[in-house]
């Protein structure tokens, strides 16, 4: 698939003002710091789509934009840690479990993991969770480039690891690098191909 167009529609924290739409939403969110907004930047080619932030955490609204006039991307605030205060933190940590539960347009959502790092407990509980509420998702490995190979295998089959200690089968995942644009094509090719089956259907 290629980014025609990549267009900003509204940034809100309350579910029931998301666009009143019937396209395809896909929602992407991680730990704060994950490398979140350059993904976004290098999957659509835009260089600020998505406001990159030296500050972990500035994301803090459910931000949508539409892509090719068919897709919504779904920019959603990071979770663990980031520098607001407990009660905006939890604040926002509640309209992204609304959006979740509420949010029927919401077709796959991907997790970014900071693939430099073992096994978090933050990532592996909200999983857990996203599972546990039988919603779809994908995880996406980032910053893949700042590792070595062998590195890179050695903390994505930890990962692998410690899911199947509680998972039957691992969610499909992809490795990506905004740096290079790794994982670009199959990102989109994976969105594409669920468009495709839901647009059939």
């Amino acid at each position: 698939m290629k980014i025609k167009t990549a267009e900003f529609i509204i940034s809100n924290s309350d579910v029931s003002r998301c666009p009143d739409s019937s396209l395809p939403e896909y929602a992407f969110i991680g730990r704060s710091n994950v490398g979140k907004s350059s993904l976004i930047n290098m999957l659509t080619g835009r260089k600020s789509l998505a406001k990159i932030s030296g500050r972990p955490g500035k994301t803090q609204l459910i931000n949508h934009f539409l892509i090719n006039n068919e897709w919504h991307l779904v920019d959603l605030p990071g979770y663990g840690y980031a520098r607001v205060s407990k009660s905006i933190k939890k604040t926002f940590q509640k309209f992204i479990t609304a959006y979740f539960e509420q949010r029927k347009q919401m077709i796959c959502a991907f997790v970014l993991v900071d693939c430099r790092h073992e096994p978090q407990p933050i990532d592996l509980e909200f999983m857990q969770w996203m599972g546990e509420h039988g919603i779809p998702f994908c995880i996406i490995f980032t910053k893949a480039d700042k590792l070595k190979p062998k590195a890179l295998e050695r903390n994505i089959e930890a990962y692998k690891d410690k899911l199947l200690e509680t998972w039957t089968e691992i969610p499909q995942y992809f490795i990506t690098s905004s740096a290079n644009n790794l994982g670009q094509e199959e990102v989109l090719e994976f969105i594409d191909s669920i468009n495709q089956q839901f647009i059939r259907e």
